[in-house]
């Protein structure tokens, strides 16, 4: 995937879900790996020509894993006169050592988007953006299906009420494969996770029965998709026609 197209998929989700306003002041939680690097790349480059003016800075949660090297990420921010800030935190230490917890997926996403949150207040940003793809919300729509018992998935536009912050989504359009295509080639500085417990979780094996549930049932993966975006959940705003 090119540049135009990212950029292509990338206003239709901000459009469609009025993700960006006049004025807007958006952080992009960057974790070092494609995803994040992705979105970057691709609110960089919108910000150049979208009608709505916008500041765009990059922070990352330092989760305390040793040799968790940031220069590449620093190098690139420097690169695209994006402004950045690493925010060091003991939750490694916490989740593996004080606490040792056996599952630490969901306390380290929560203690990771509290610490995110916060320092994107003190940035002075209004909105932060996740780099979830089309992929992550089907994943998350199989995931809540399976241990949860009901039909939801993330929104592609979040206020928080008690942090004043609004979460959008800007990649929702975006297949995991483009982006796999992308970091190839642009050579994304992608910094791989330290974590002991990547590629072993929950989220892993719905992105597996995905991959499986497709080749078995080719085109699945855009109905199911599909089903995600008109079946009205909760939460979820409304859709706006693309006049523009």
């Amino acid at each position: 995937m090119d540049l135009q197209r990212l950029l292509s998929y990338t206003r239709k989700a901000v459009d469609e879900y009025g993700m960006i306003q006049e004025g807007d002041h958006i952080a992009v939680g960057i974790s070092g790996g494609k995803d994040s690097l992705t979105l970057l790349y691709a609110l960089h480059g919108l910000k150049r020509f979208y009608p709505e003016k916008f500041e765009l800075s990059a922070i990352t949660v330092d989760l305390g894993f040793e040799n968790f090297d940031l220069t590449p990420i620093e190098k690139l921010c420097r690169e695209l006169e994006i402004p950045y800030r690493i925010v060091d935190s003991d939750i490694y230490e916490i989740l593996f050592h004080v606490r040792k917890e056996s599952n630490p997926c969901s306390l380290c996403a929560k203690m990771r988007k509290g610490a995110l949150n916060q320092a994107v207040k003190e940035m002075g940003c209004n909105k932060v953006a996740y780099a979830h793809h089309k992929d992550d919300i089907i994943e998350t729509m199989l995931l809540s299906l399976i241990f949860e018992g009901r039909f939801h998935s993330f929104s592609p536009r979040t206020y928080l009420d008690r942090m004043d912050l609004t979460v959008i989504r800007p990649l929702m359009f975006v297949d995991e494969m483009d982006v796999i295509g992308f970091k190839n080639k642009y050579d994304l500085p992608v910094v791989k996770s330290k974590c002991p417990v990547d590629g072993y979780t929950k989220r892993e094996y719905a992105k597996e029965l995905l991959k499986k549930l497709n080749i078995e049932h080719p085109g699945v993966r855009e109905r199911m998709f599909h089903a995600i975006v008109t079946g009205n959940i909760s939460g979820w705003p409304e859709r706006i026609p693309r006049s523009r």
